[in-house]
């Protein structure tokens, strides 16, 4: 199996946590973002980056910014949502966040 047939998650884990990459791979990018029918690729993306900032889980937005860019959204519309979030959920976390979206959008 080459690297372009594995998941994000399969290289992350590998053999380490087979039954957590399973359920990453078939439940929550399988069948939950999938479901387009009331939130499509990108709106679940501006929900995941926004909720991945209030939860100060900034590491995962190494994944999940370029897949909102992939989605559809425009880097204008990251900034927005992450400086809206700031408000709710801290300066620190915003100022965080913004850091790497900058370093991630000069990629």
């Amino acid at each position: 199996m080459t690297e372009s047939d594995t998941t994000p998650m399969q290289r992350m884990m590998g053999d380490f946590a087979p039954t957590f990459v399973e359920l990453t791979d078939e439940v929550l990018f399988g069948k939950v973002w999938s479901r387009t029918e009331a939130l499509s690729a990108r709106d679940r993306s501006l929900v995941t980056i926004t909720s991945l900032v209030a939860n100060g889980n900034i590491e995962q937005l190494h994944a999940h910014i370029p897949m909102g860019l992939a989605n559809g959204l425009t880097e204008d519309e990251i900034k927005e949502a992450i400086t809206h979030v700031a408000f709710y959920a801290g300066w620190p976390r915003a100022v965080s966040a913004l850091t790497l979206a900058q370093q991630l959008f000069a990629r």
